[in-house]
């Protein structure tokens, strides 16, 4: 069904260059002649190809390490690599975009529980990707993972641990001090108490929800009385008043940097709530907003959006454990956000984290450089920096692209012999290469 609300569009050209932003912001950037596929379908079209995907296949070779095959449930960042390969192989990027959000938005980590339970947190993620948010957190409430993370199988009618319940409104649904109290936050927490789990030698077992560890007395939340269970408990907060602005502000900040105007804020909250807390059609209005295409409104990629992007553009699989350390050097390691309000984005970029990237780039540059013995080049500083560019299928600014035509410029004119004018345009190509992939063009989007 349709939940038509007039929210700002955008009117603009709608080319290979707004295609492959949109392939970056709700996916891991384009495959080889993708972006320009994309761009056929025109804005509607290509937003609904990403939002109502035809196939969720994994294409490509499966992932092995050392020549076996992953073991995502036991060994040291195969949960990781696990993920990462669904991330380079998946033709719903954007349902993997959106567990990816997810995961950082109900942020859980296997610190506090196991990577087998958090490979069963991520396909709950996964099924809810592009559904209902409400019952995406009903979900999340009762899953094994988020219940040891924080500490709901703690939380009983005896002793009422306050964790779940000042995350639930603080983190996931209203924002903190927004339009709750610290009474809201002790009440609440009687509402979600009954959750428990055994513990065996193997670790923890049989989650489940006992009745008897319930809180069953009268609780009062948000101003309103009742003998609240868990799931209306949870309900009360994703129906409060302050909800749908809190969501849509922090939906947006996913795909578009600052927050929306207060006019867009309004429009989108609005269509959120018409639709019964939808999330697919208030992404649509989102994807297809003209903040999202603005030139000079870039985002960084986070380091495993842009590991699996420069994977995709070069059709390599995942067949390294290089992408666990470096991945987790520029500071995104999955499965272990670093706490409950996940990962810090002012961090994706820094000189702590920059040398990752630039490592990240080597794996990938190195096994495809070319050997000066075996391959030419021209020597032409704009087709060096053209044939660089394509290689990642990077889109270069004015002012990058000349950067680098004057670095190979500089290059070139060092060939002072016959057989350096042969071999300096393939070296320069190489080390193009490697800068197309660290420069602010390509690290953001």
């Amino acid at each position: 069904m349709e939940h038509f609300v007039a929210v700002p569009a955008y009117k603009g050209s709608f080319g290979e260059a707004q295609a492959t932003r949109l392939l970056w912001r709700a996916g891991f950037g384009p495959k080889p002649g993708q972006a320009a596929e994309l761009a056929k379908l025109g804005l509607r079209g290509a937003i609904h190809s990403l939002t109502r995907p035809k196939s969720k296949r994994l294409v490509g070779p499966n992932p092995v390490v050392e020549g076996a095959p992953l073991a995502p449930r036991d060994a040291w960042g195969h949960d990781h690599l696990w993920w990462l390969d669904r991330m380079v192989r998946t033709e719903a990027p954007l349902v993997e975009r959106m567990t990816l959000i997810w995961h950082d938005w109900f942020a859980t980590s296997k610190a506090g529980s196991n990577q087998g339970l958090m490979l069963r947190h991520n396909a709950l993620l996964r099924r809810h990707a592009l559904g209902n948010f409400e019952q995406l957190t009903l979900d999340v409430t009762k899953d094994p993972a988020m219940l040891l993370w924080l500490n709901g199988t703690s939380n009983n009618v005896w002793s009422p641990n306050e964790n779940y319940a000042r995350e639930l409104q603080e983190l996931f649904c209203l924002g903190a001090g927004n339009g709750y109290t610290e009474g809201d936050v002790r009440q609440l927490a009687r509402a979600l108490t009954g959750f428990a789990n055994d513990w065996t030698d193997s670790g923890p077992k049989r989650f489940r929800f006992e009745k008897k560890l319930h809180d069953p007395k009268t609780k009062r939340i948000y101003g309103k009385k009742g003998k609240f269970t868990w799931q209306e408990g949870v309900r009360l907060v994703t129906r409060h008043r302050r909800h749908p602005e809190f969501f849509v502000t922090k939906l947006w900040g996913y795909f578009i940097p600052g927050r929306p105007s207060p006019a867009t804020c309004k429009q989108l909250a609005k269509l959120y709530v018409k639709s019964g807390r939808e999330v697919r059609p208030v992404l649509e209005a989102i994807l297809a907003h003209p903040d999202l295409y603005a030139a000079g409104r870039r985002m960084v990629k986070p380091p495993v959006v842009q590991c699996a992007g420069m994977l995709r553009a070069v059709g390599r699989g995942i067949d390294t454990a290089a992408w666990v350390w470096t991945c987790e050097a520029a500071g995104q390691y999955l499965f272990l956000p670093p706490n409950v309000s996940g990962w810090d984005d002012t961090r994706w970029l820094d000189t702590a984290t920059f040398r990752a990237r630039w490592q990240m780039s080597q794996y990938i540059c190195e096994p495809a450089r070319l050997d000066p013995d075996e391959h030419t080049a021209p020597a032409d500083p704009a087709e060096l920096v053209t044939q660089a560019a394509a290689f990642l299928g990077a889109q270069l600014s004015g002012p990058v692209r000349a950067g680098l035509e004057r670095y190979a410029a500089d290059t070139l004119a060092t060939a002072d012999a016959d057989w350096k004018k042969d071999t300096y345009p393939v070296l320069a190509l190489n080390a193009l290469r490697m800068l197309v992939a660290t420069s602010p063009d390509y690290l953001t989007s």
